[in-house]
């Protein structure tokens, strides 16, 4: 694995680079791997000063993103003078490269990143707002408020993504409305499975399981006026039981639709090779799925409302620490945020813009129209710092429930442990 650093003036002539990272659904479910930071500073000292009339800039990117932020770059430099370095990194490393850099005064003025960072980059005081202005009704709403904490815009958003029923057409030419047309049209069609959705072991995915659960009104934490989440925990009322019953009478002791040992490996291979006409998935499976003729509907509903996963919104944040602070927002504000801009980073990554103007270019695309449709709706995942106290103990339960024990009483322990994680 080798990474190279370059400048924006060197890309205008020739991008130098040869790195390795990644992309992939861990962007959306945090779902990181361990990868080497050392590798990652090794690259960053061979960093290439660089600095024209008008400053310059330091970005971290990723290799998925680079060729679309170093054209931007590009174009910065051109009208302004300012110089771009952008220092390439594996994303895995990111966040926790940023969060150990940033308060020594190091790490660069601008990152990419996640927005369900944001509770533990504001808590670490290594963020600081982007001022978004006018260009922020030019976004879609959701993606502005994932980057929203108490009132301030961190970030500036640049794609969302969300989960949606992947069919193949072949075997299931019709999109099902409810939960249990899907599962007569899995079985008519003859299949192993009539449908599969992965699960991590006894570790269960409530992030790939929630658009089922919120099909039962069932959410984690209660919202304030503005959009934002508070802290008042809901995940253990009524809604949340009557999904609990739900997962049980699917699971184990009941149909068998819902098992511990469909993974995610095990659920994409199943539905690349015909043994499933449904799978619930992202845009980052479909490279798995080769020549199958396949669409994307929204996810149906099991509980009588609508089935909205979380919106998972990708951004770039700027550093507390920059010293370039206003030319950094300029970059944001006025280049990342372009039609052009984005539309590139929505073709490396194929992930919808957050820019809506390029959204409704990308959506010509039918594939991308259908994840588009099936996170209408949908909430941003929660970034609160107290959802780290979540995840956990709500995919144990709910793997647990799918192997057979009591719903509702496993419900009921694990909402007063996750109250009890958090205070109160």
């Amino acid at each position: 694995m080798r990474k190279t650093i370059i400048t924006a003036a060197v890309a205008s002539a020739a991008l130098l680079l040869t790195a390795c990272g990644s992309d992939s659904s861990s962007e959306a479910t945090t779902d990181a791997t361990d990868s080497s930071s050392e590798e990652t500073s090794a690259a960053e000292e061979e960093t290439t000063e660089s600095a024209g009339g008008g400053g310059s800039i330091t970005v971290w990117v990723d290799e998925t993103r680079q060729a679309a932020v170093a054209d931007a770059a590009t174009t910065f430099t051109d009208e302004t003078g300012t110089e771009v370095e952008l220092v390439l990194k594996n994303f895995e490393d990111i966040r926790t490269d940023f969060l150990a850099q940033v308060p020594t005064g190091e790490g660069p003025d601008i990152t990419v990143g996640a927005h369900d960072w944001l509770g533990e980059l504001t808590a670490n005081g290594v963020v600081a707002p982007v001022e978004l202005g006018a260009t922020a009704s030019d976004f879609e709403t959701t993606a502005v408020e994932a980057f929203t904490y108490d009132g301030q815009v961190y970030a500036l958003p640049y794609a969302i993504e969300n989960l949606g029923l992947i069919r193949n057409t072949d075997l299931a030419p019709d999109a099902p409305a409810t939960w249990d047309e899907m599962i007569a049209a899995g079985e008519a069609a003859g299949t192993e499975y009539p449908f599969v959705i992965q699960m991590n072991g006894e570790d269960g995915d409530p992030y790939t399981f929630y658009p089922l659960q919120a099909s039962f009104g069932s959410g984690i934490f209660a919202k304030n006026d503005d959009g934002s989440y508070s802290t008042d925990l809901i995940i253990g009322d009524e809604a949340g039981q009557n999904f609990a019953q739900f997962l049980y009478d699917n699971g184990q002791s009941g149909t068998g639709v819902f098992d511990q040992n469909i993974t995610y490996d095990v659920a994409v291979d199943a539905f690349a090779t015909g043994k499933s006409p449904f799978i619930v998935g992202g845009p980052w499976m479909l490279d798995s799925f080769g020549d199958l003729n396949v669409a994307v509907d929204p996810v149906p509903s099991a509980g009588g409302e609508s089935a909205v996963p979380f919106a998972g919104v990708q951004g770039f944040y700027l550093s507390a620490q920059s010293q370039n602070a206003l030319l950094a927002n300029d970059f944001l504000v006025n280049y990342l945020s372009s039609e052009d801009a984005q539309l590139a980073l929505y073709e490396a990554g194929d992930r919808p813009p957050a820019l809506i103007a390029a959204a409704d270019v990308a959506a010509e695309d039918p594939i991308t129209a259908g994840f588009i449709a099936a996170g209408e709706g949908a909430d941003p995942m929660p970034s609160i710092p107290e959802m780290g106290s979540v995840w956990t103990p709500w995919g144990k339960t709910e793997a647990a429930i799918i192997n057979g024990a009591d719903p509702v009483s496993s419900w009921e322990t694990m909402a007063t442990e996750i109250q009890s994680a958090i205070g109160g």
